[in-house]
């Protein structure tokens, strides 16, 4: 008989805290036993999340952040809070001896000045920023597998990252002059009341946003420079669509060399032939954000345009699941030494 693994959730009630109390509902060896949030502490979790009763963790009652009633209660926390307030929650759990994930960007970037600049905040613990392993299962497992503190990374750098991989891998693509052209449902926005997401606000419509300033753009820029080994710089453009959940990413680079997509589509193949969650789709496939819904799954197109010598790859994710809290729980399983896929087997929510 297997120990069971004492999960903790501060931050429950945003839509990554939803999406994480859903999955740890049907986890085979982890169990939600603190969950944690200031504005609704002292409630019933079943009460606030009427889709757990009968399921385990309903029971629970909310408390207050505290790192002690969770040392005492759990083996793994997970951070769900907003960045710039994971640090220091960060901080006190490590000093109890907790290992954590953390769903902010508190420990994504390696450098504090790229932190503080593209965040407008100190950072707090940056000798924590040693110790963070960045938290994407197919480049870092390994290292996510003996770490203590791991950065859960964002949802549009999962899809671009794992999109553009093999070509800046393998050299078929220049390191420069790149564009990522992105669309994400509007729970990527968050749980919180504001009146640009508001449904008379999103509905029957289409726009972009933070054009040139997306945080999320020096972390695309330092784990795609890693795979280069040359400096990236790109132009990242996000936009709002009106579906709940999901992101897709169509992505333009220039060719370096010649090269026809029979060779670049066999790269991809072999590149994520052992990725459990990495569907490199046939070619002349695009992918669609429907198939990869509740689910892990990134699906990857691509297409090679001739004329402009360019390769235009698509890519696919929930952005609650693979880009958010499946992600995170997917990270849990390989830092407690059980499969990374555990309690992750979900087929995609259709239609």
């Amino acid at each position: 008989m297997h120990k069971e693994i004492r999960v903790g959730l501060i931050g429950v009630t945003g839509y990554t805290g939803m999406e994480l109390a859903r999955l740890l509902a049907s986890h085979p060896r982890m169990r939600l036993s603190f969950a944690a949030s200031r504005s609704e502490a002292g409630k019933r979790l079943g009460d606030q999340y009427p889709f757990l009763e009968k399921l385990p963790g309903a029971d629970i009652t909310i408390s207050q952040p505290d790192a002690g009633q969770a040392a005492a209660q759990c083996d793994i926390v997970f951070l769900a809070v907003p960045p710039g307030t994971a640090m220091n929650f960060a901080a006190n759990l490590r000093a109890e001896g907790l290992a954590v994930v953390d769903l902010s960007a508190d420990f994504r970037l390696r450098d504090v000045a790229v932190f503080e600049q593209w965040y407008a905040t100190p950072h707090s613990q940056p000798a924590l920023l040693k110790e963070a392993v960045y938290g994407l299962p197919e480049l870092y497992g390994d290292a996510i597998a003996g770490a203590r503190l791991v950065a859960n990374p964002g949802c549009y750098p999962t899809a671009s990252i794992l999109g553009l991989y093999p070509a800046l891998k393998y050299g078929f693509i220049s390191s420069e002059d790149l564009v990522i052209d992105a669309k994400s449902g509007t729970s990527g926005a968050g749980r919180k009341a504001a009146v640009p997401t508001l449904f008379c606000e999103v509905h029957d419509s289409f726009r972009a946003y933070n054009l040139g300033k997306h945080r999320h753009t020096p972390e695309i820029e330092q784990e795609l420079s890693i795979v280069a080994g040359a400096p990236v710089r790109l132009s990242f453009n996000p936009h709002l669509v009106p579906i709940d959940r999901g992101i897709h990413a169509t992505m333009y680079s220039k060719l370096k060399g010649e090269h026809v997509l029979d060779e670049i589509h066999a790269a991809y193949r072999e590149c994520w032939k052992d990725a459990l969650w990495v569907r490199v789709l046939p070619k002349g496939g695009l992918p669609e954000t429907r198939n990869v819904r509740g689910t892990m799954f990134c699906d990857i197109g691509l297409t090679l345009d001739p004329r402009t010598k360019r390769l235009i790859i698509c890519s696919v994710i929930d952005n609650l699941c693979r880009g958010a809290s499946g992600q995170a729980l997917a990270n849990a399983n390989l830092m407690c030494g059980l499969p990374v896929d555990s309690g992750l087997a979900y087929a995609p929510l259709m239609p």
